[in-house]
C-alpha cells in the first residue's frame, strides 16, 4: 500500500496517514444545511473532500464516506446565539421547513453533478436521526456532562479536560471575555445547547418529543450521533470547513468523547477559505450572510464550464486560502479548454496504451507522489500540463496518464471525445449561394441566407472569400 501523508489539523503537522482498520478508510463529512444555495466557496470545500476521497480509493483503500444534510437546529450563530436557519428561509420564503429542506438538497447535489463532485456512500438528513441524539445526549447525562437549566439540556464544558484541544483555545481568556447574557440558564458561556425546549424565538416548526420535553436538537450533537451511527465511536478522518474548527468541530470531539470515553475521529482534515476579490478591493471571505454570494448557475451562465471552477481550486492547495476573480476564472477556464482540445487530439490516435516507457513511469510517479503529500494539487497539475506537452511520450501512452490522473482530478477526461457534425447537403448549398452573394456584393441577400442556415441549426463564420460551417450552439 502506498504511502500518504496529510495535515492533521489535531497535531498540527504533516504526518503518514495509516487507517484504524486495514485498507478501510471511515470518513465524515460536514454537509451542507439547506436553508439557502450553496456558494462556490462552500463548493470549494466538497470538492477538496471529493478529491481526498478519490485519492484513497484511488491509493487502494476501501472508503465509507458519511455526509450529513443539516435541515434542523442550526442557527444563525455557530455558537447558541440567533435564529435558526430554517426558520429564517421559511419566513423568507413562506414555505415549509420540509420544502425548503427538500428545494436545496436537490439544488446542492445538482450542484455537485455538474462539478463532478461523487455522492457519498451515505447521506442522512439531522431530522431523521432524533432518536439517535436523544441517545446519546442522555449517556452525557449519565456520564455527567450534561445539565438541564431552563427547560434545555446544555453541555458542561468545564467537566471536559480536553475541550478546545483541536483549536487551541486559551478557555481562560475565552471566559474572561465572554458575555454572559448571552444564555443566562448556563453555568459558563462557554457551555453549548444540546436539546432546546425553551428557545429565544417563537414558530420552531420541527420538534419532537424527549426526556427533556418537546423541542429540537442542537445543531453539534447532530454530527457526533450521526457519525458513531454510521462510523462507530471511532473512525479514521473527520472533515469540514476551516470555520468549524474553533465551534462545531470543538464541541463534536467534546460531545462525542464525553458520552463514548473515545475521540471519535484519528484524524481532522479541514479546507481554507474562497476568498472573493474584486477590482480595486481587498479579498474577502464568500459568505451568505453577507447578502451576496456567487452560485454555480451565475458562473455557468456566463458561458464558463462548471469543471473550470474544479480546475481553479487546484491552483491552490486545500489548506490555503483562495482568491476568486472573474478574470482568474475565466482564465482556468481558457486552460480547461485547451485540456479537453488537447485530449480529444490525443484520443483520435487510437486508444490509451499501458504506461510501461520509462518517462511515462516517470511522470506517473510524480504525479501520484504530488497527490500523496497532502494532496499538493498545484504540483499534481504541473504534472498534468507537463504530460499534455511530453513530445517525447507518444500520444496513446500520454492520453493513458491523462485518464489516470483523472481518477483523481475528476475533470472528465475519459469522456472527451470530438464530436464531428455532418453538414446536409442543403445547408452547403445555401452556404454557397451566401458566398456568391458576398463575393457580388448583395448584402441582403447575404443576410437572408445566413437567416436561412441559422433555421437549420448551423452558423456561418466567414473568412476571407471562404466560409465555416458549424453546428450552432443551443
Amino acid at each position: 500500500m502506498v504511502a500518504i501523508r496529510f495535515f492533521n489539523t489535531l497535531t498540527r503537522a504533516v504526518d503518514t496517514f495509516e487507517p484504524i482498520q486495514r485498507d478501510q478508510v471511515r470518513i465524515y463529512c460536514c454537509g451542507p444545511t439547506v436553508y439557502n444555495y450553496q456558494h462556490i466557496g462552500n463548493l470549494r470545500t466538497y470538492i477538496f473532500e471529493d478529491t481526498l476521497v478519490r485519492a484513497l480509493r484511488y491509493a487502494g483503500h476501501q472508503v465509507q464516506h458519511v455526509m450529513n444534510i443539516t435541515d434542523v437546529g442550526h442557527l444563525v450563530s455557530d455558537a447558541d446565539d440567533g435564529e435558526d436557519k430554517m426558520l429564517v428561509a421559511m419566513r423568507r420564503e413562506g414555505k415549509t421547513s420540509e420544502q425548503i429542506a427538500d428545494f436545496y438538497t436537490k439544488i446542492f447535489f445538482d450542484d455537485c453533478g455538474k462539478l463532478n463532485i461523487r455522492r457519498p456512500d451515505v447521506v442522512c438528513k439531522a431530522t431523521e436521526h432524533i432518536a439517535e441524539m436523544i441517545d446519546m445526549i442522555s449517556q452525557l447525562e449519565k456520564r455527567g456532562f450534561a445539565y438541564q437549566a431552563g427547560g434545555n439540556v446544555y453541555f458542561d464544558v468545564a467537566k471536559f479536560s480536553a475541550y478546545g484541544e483541536l483549536a487551541k483555545l486559551d478557555l481562560s481568556t475565552l471566559r474572561s471575555g465572554a458575555r454572559i447574557e448571552v444564555d443566562s440558564q448556563k453555568r459558563s458561556p462557554l457551555d453549548f445547547a444540546l436539546w432546546f425546549t425553551k428557545s429565544k424565538f417563537e414558530g420552531q416548526e420541527l420538534q419532537w418529543d424527549s426526556p427533556w420535553g418537546r423541542g429540537y436538537p442542537g445543531w453539534h450533537i447532530e454530527c457526533s450521533a450521526m457519525a458513531r451511527r454510521y462510523l462507530g465511536d471511532e473512525f479514521d478522518i473527520h472533515c469540514g470547513g476551516i470555520d468549524h474548527i474553533p465551534v462545531h468541530h470543538t464541541n463534536e470531539i467534546a460531545q462525542s468523547q464525553g458520552a463514548t470515553g473515545r475521540a471519535p475521529a484519528k484524524w481532522w482534515m479541514h479546507g481554507a477559505f474562497l476568498l472573493e476579490k474584486n477590482d480595486g478591493e481587498d479579498a474577502k471571505k464568500m459568505s451568505k450572510s453577507a447578502g451576496a454570494f456567487l452560485v454555480l448557475d451565475r458562473i455557468i451562465e456566463r458561458g464558463i464550464e462548471p469543471l473550470s471552477y474544479r480546475l481553479m481550486c487546484y491552483s491552490a492547495n486545500y489548506r490555503s486560502e483562495l482568491a476568486f476573480s472573474w478574470s482568474a476564472l475565466e482564465a482556468a477556464d481558457a486552460t480547461f479548454r485547451k485540456v479537453r482540445s488537447t485530449v480529444e487530439t490525443l484520443r483520435e490516435s487510437g486508444e490509451p496504451a499501458e504506461i510501461t516507457t520509462p518517462r511515462g513511469r516517470e511522470l506517473l510517479a510524480q504525479f501520484e507522489s504530488s497527490v500523496f503529500d497532502d494532496l499538493a494539487m498545484p504540483r499534481a497539475i504541473a504534472v498534468m500540463h507537463a504530460v499534455l506537452g511530453a513530445s517525447d511520450v507518444e500520444p496513446t501512452e500520454r492520453l493513458a496518464l491523462l485518464e489516470k490522473f483523472d481518477e483523481i482530478l475528476g475533470l472528465g477526461v475519459k469522456q472527451w471525445r470530438r464530436v464531428l457534425t455532418e453538414i446536409p447537403a442543403e445547408v452547403t448549398a445555401l452556404a454557397d449561394e451566401r458566398l456568391a452573394a458576398r463575393r457580388a456584393k448583395n448584402w441582403g441577400e447575404s443576410d437572408r441566407l445566413r437567416d436561412e442556415i441559422a433555421k437549420r441549426g448551423f452558423a456561418v463564420l466567414d473568412a476571407k472569400d471562404a466560409y465555416t460551417l458549424k453546428k450552432a450552439s443551443s
